[in-house]
């Protein structure tokens, strides 16, 4: 009985068998049990929201919720490997405090208040537009009257239609990138 409560000890376990302690001799039956906590989770494959330099990111998901994430082997940007910033980005998606409400305050006004998300979206769609009727120089063919700052995150593709969206449909000619690379 002592002999064997004793060989639950993981150190005599390595004597006994000559081993260098890598190995299942090494654990105790708990380590043993344990499983990863992305076992039998879905995965998606993404981009790092942060600095643009694109390094990919597997995301776990089970039961739609994010599980976690990590960096992508596969990618050759990044080849497995995530930044302080990008391997914290689990904490982007799961911080009890991020905002999931479109928050909005008036003009003047001291209070936020929440809004739906559509409405959040008409209102912005609708500015855009009068500004662009009120500052529409029709001479020029443009608007300098709003701007347009670009996500480095975006691919060229997404890029490029944003430029030609602004560009020959709206007529903005300040759109820039904030890419750093």
């Amino acid at each position: 009985m002592l002999a064997e409560l004793l060989l639950k000890w993981p150190l005599l376990r390595q004597i006994r068998d000559r081993a260098d302690g890598t190995g299942p001799e090494s654990m105790t039956a708990r380590t043993i049990e344990l499983a990863p906590k992305n076992e039998g989770a879905k995965v998606a494959r993404s981009i790092c929201p942060y600095c643009g330099v694109g390094c990919g990111q597997l995301v776990y998901h089970r039961d739609g919720k994010v599980v976690s994430i990590e960096g992508d082997p596969e990618s050759p940007v990044s080849r497995g490997h995530l930044c302080p910033k990008g391997a914290a980005s689990y904490e982007l998606v799961t911080h009890p405090g991020r905002a999931k409400t479109v928050r909005y305050r008036a003009p003047h006004s001291r209070k936020w208040i929440d809004m739906p998300l559509e409405q959040a979206m008409d209102m912005v769609a609708q500015r855009m537009w009068e500004t662009r009727e009120r500052t529409f120089d029709d001479k020029a063919n443009h608007t300098t009257g709003m701007a347009h700052l670009g996500g480095a995150t975006l691919d060229n593709e997404e890029n490029y239609l944003i430029k030609k969206l602004f560009t020959a449909g709206l007529g903005m000619v300040c759109v820039s990138n904030q890419a750093r690379i």
